[in-house]
């Protein structure tokens, strides 16, 4: 293996003065950029922004394998592979596996002599995160791409052999600590989520007394309801009204909007089961547009039901709103209260994941939303259940919140250290 020798003189404004003994080399002078296709028998690699240059089925990944493996890069243990796409969010890493990833990568063969292991560290640290920043170029955030030119020229960062091999050690040793505090909080935080749902299941099939006698419901997510309860079609206690998007093609339906529309995109709102009300739309549609469309202006207390692509997420609306198609809309009558509704709504998330038919587009038809069956007490018991539901769940998530602000702090130390120690800002060689 050759060495080259070139090295980089003057002051890069990202990183740190240099430390005697440390150097910069360009990243052409250590990698050979190469892209060798045609091996579709090899395993599938991919490159997580947490977790670099990892087996593909070992990570949960959205994206898809093409059927045609033959346009895969083969990759080798110490290969660069970067994620032209992504690699300002850390998409970027030192291979230690051998297989093949996406054709949209760039991949580098090594000719160096210096610690993959460092350099794995090194070019996933937060200052080489912000340099593929300042080389990506694009018309706005998610559709750029590092320049390739710019790229081959990249900065890096080299201390003395013995030192990266230091390093690697150190941070090897300190990150796993830190990842196992930070697995441990992600498995509270299931734990509790386990506990959340629990809840409100038990409060939204058995009520908040424990003293009452109990019933067969015939629910299949409730087995038992206490006696005096109903349990029975929705329909006979609230209206069913469905959502509608107008056409796009008329622009007089989208000026002048005034009428809040809650649309799919809006179901983050909803996704963690931390609101019970709708905080409204950055959506909004024209009085014209509402009545050229099947869509009912609603009322305000009408509890929406998500029934595509994120089945099951429900709220109350706080004013009078309109849905796109992507919602069930239900207006409560007298004998059933609104938020008790959502709160069986939620009770009912593994009922509504059955219930979506469907191959590449689920949803819950119409006929099935309308001969939903629910438990309903006394409203002065709904209420009491609400209440409770909103108190208890509240407990929960400030717990959750608390652990995944523990997550956040510690993943931020997780980057300092990674950013102290391979620029040389900590001294590891005589850490224990």
């Amino acid at each position: 293996m050759s060495t080259v020798t070139t090295e980089i003189v003057s002051d890069v404004e990202w990183l740190p003065p240099l430390k005697p003994g440390w150097k910069l080399r360009p990243l052409w002078s250590m990698f050979e950029r190469i892209k060798n296709v045609d091996h579709p028998d090899e395993q599938m690699l991919s490159v997580f922004r947490d977790y670099g240059v990892v087996a593909k089925d070992s990570r949960a990944n959205l994206n898809q394998t093409a059927e045609n493996r033959s346009i895969y890069q083969l990759v080798h243990p110490g290969w660069l592979v970067t994620n032209r796409m992504k690699a300002w969010q850390g998409s970027v890493g030192i291979s230690a596996l051998r297989g093949i990833v996406s054709g949209h990568y760039i991949c580098f063969a090594p000719r160096h002599e210096e610690d993959s292991r460092y350099l794995n560290w090194l070019f996933r640290s937060a200052p080489y995160a912000h340099a593929y920043t300042l080389l990506s170029r694009g018309v706005r955030i998610g559709q750029v791409e590092i320049d390739n030119d710019d790229y081959r020229v990249l900065p890096v960062l080299l201390p003395p052999i013995d030192e990266q091999r230091a390093i690697a050690d150190y941070l090897d040793r300190e990150t796993a600590r830190i990842d196992t505090l930070i697995e441990e909080q992600r498995r509270l935080i299931e734990l509790l989520r386990e506990r959340r749902q629990a809840v409100i299941e038990s409060a939204a099939s058995r009520g908040v007394d424990e003293s009452v006698s109990m019933k067969s419901s015939g629910l299949s997510w409730a087995e038992k309801v206490p006696d005096h309860w109903v349990v029975a079609n929705i329909r006979r206690f609230a209206s069913m009204k469905t959502g509608h998007t107008p056409s796009r093609s008329n622009p007089d339906y989208w000026v002048d909007c005034t009428i809040p529309w809650f649309t799919l995109a809006d179901v983050w709102q909803l996704r963690d089961g931390r609101r019970t009300y709708l905080d409204g739309t950055e959506s909004k549609i024209s009085e014209l547009g509402l009545a050229n469309s099947a869509a009912d202006l609603l009322p305000a207390g009408t509890v929406v039901l998500s029934r595509t692509a994120s089945v099951g997420f429900t709220g109350v609306m706080p004013e009078p709103m309109a849905t796109s198609q992507d919602f069930w809309n239900w207006i409560p009558g007298e004998q059933l209260d609104s938020p008790y509704l959502m709160w069986v709504f939620r009770a009912m998330r593994k009922e509504f994941q059955a219930l979506m038919i469907g191959s590449t587009h689920k949803t819950i038809y119409q006929p099935t939303a309308a001969a939903i069956r629910i438990p309903v007490p006394p409203l002065d018991e709904q209420r009491r259940i609400a209440a409770y539901l909103d108190e208890q769940t509240a407990k929960i998530d400030t717990l959750i919140a608390e652990t995944e602000t523990f997550i956040d702090l510690a993943r931020e130390r997780r980057s300092a250290l990674i950013t102290a120690a391979v620029t040389g800002q900590i001294d590891v060689r005589g850490a224990a």
